[in-house]
């Protein structure tokens, strides 16, 4: 990976001093009138671009799966590169002869670029090699922003712990405007409700604010202790970004719940766990990011029915 990126860096660079230094050379290597004027001063900050990138990637192979956002532009840009030279070629606004830089400048790095990024992903979703806590440690240790554990929380009645992958996420809002909506009935059926989130404390306390739960418990948990140890893991690619969320997204969006920059951890996908006296009692964990909780299911035994044929499952 290091060296395809590496020479991803020199050929930018040499590619872009050349267009800078002598922008009419390609040109008639190609037996195209050079630019002139405007288009020529066009075609010379296009090269100082293309240089800049170069510049990028030679950054990049210092270190290939950290830097994957540099990877993934450079890609997004390979591919969009000749879709737009084959629209405008067959429109007639540019000859098909500017072809020829195509096959260097973007397909010889589709497959390599890929392969970086597809590694990155790996890297990123891949859990850590010691084991998860116990789920009874991990309800010990887990504390509030008072300090208190949701052992401690749950032995004056049952918590509902709902865990966000990230305050940014469409999904992540719809479930936090439904909390505030049904909080007074949850209180009256005498459940607790606590927010487990990956960020730190003073992020995630003013988006609870505004979502109407400010004072609720709230759980940071960044390494993700207590959530390994509730069985939520990182999804796959299609869990994440798959058809189901784009299908779901779009109203839910629409609905005024909007989205934003990842606060937390974007891999994780959401669940919801009843914790009684120190055990849960009833869990559910997403199976895609925009799966909704089914609260009916959840609280069924407080008041809330249940839906037909749903067993009551306990984790110790």
């Amino acid at each position: 990976m290091r060296l395809w990126l590496a020479a991803a860096g020199v050929y930018n660079l040499a590619w872009g001093i050349a267009v800078v230094a002598a922008p009419d050379a390609g040109f008639r290597l190609m037996g195209v009138a050079p630019l002139d004027g405007t288009g020529r001063a066009i075609w010379q900050c296009l090269g100082m671009v293309i240089g800049v990138y170069g510049l990028g990637y030679l950054a990049a192979s210092t270190d290939p799966l950290r830097h994957w956002p540099i990877v993934l532009v450079g890609f997004l840009g390979k591919i969009f590169g000749p879709i737009g030279f084959v629209w405008c070629a067959t429109r007639g606004e540019i000859p098909w002869a500017f072809g020829a830089t195509i096959p260097t400048n973007d397909l010889l790095w589709w497959i390599p670029f890929a392969l970086i990024l597809r590694a990155s992903w790996r890297h990123a979703t891949s859990e850590p090699a010691e084991a998860a806590a116990s789920v009874g440690a991990a309800l010990h240790l887990a504390r509030d922003q008072h300090g208190k554990t949701l052992a401690e929380l749950s032995a004056t009645g049952p918590v509902l712990a709902v865990a966000v992958r990230h305050f940014g996420c469409t999904f992540c809002r719809e479930t936090l405007t439904t909390l505030a909506h049904r909080r007074a009935e949850l209180e009256r059926q005498g459940v607790r409700i606590a927010v487990i989130h990956t960020t730190d404390d003073t992020v995630a306390a003013p988006r609870l604010e505004q979502a109407g739960l400010g004072d609720v418990s709230r759980i940071a948990d960044p390494e993700r202790m207590l959530s390994r140890a509730l069985g939520l893991r990182h999804g796959t690619f299609g869990e994440l970004l798959g058809l189901r969320n784009v299908l779901r997204g779009i109203p839910v969006t629409l609905q005024g719940h909007g989205f934003g920059f990842p606060e937390g951890d974007p891999l994780q996908l959401p669940g919801a766990f009843l914790v009684e006296r120190g055990r849960v009692t009833r869990h559910q964990r997403a199976g895609y990011a925009g799966e909704p909780v089914d609260f009916d299911h959840l609280l069924g035994e407080r008041g809330l029915a249940p839906p037909a044929g749903a067993a009551h499952t306990s984790v110790p």
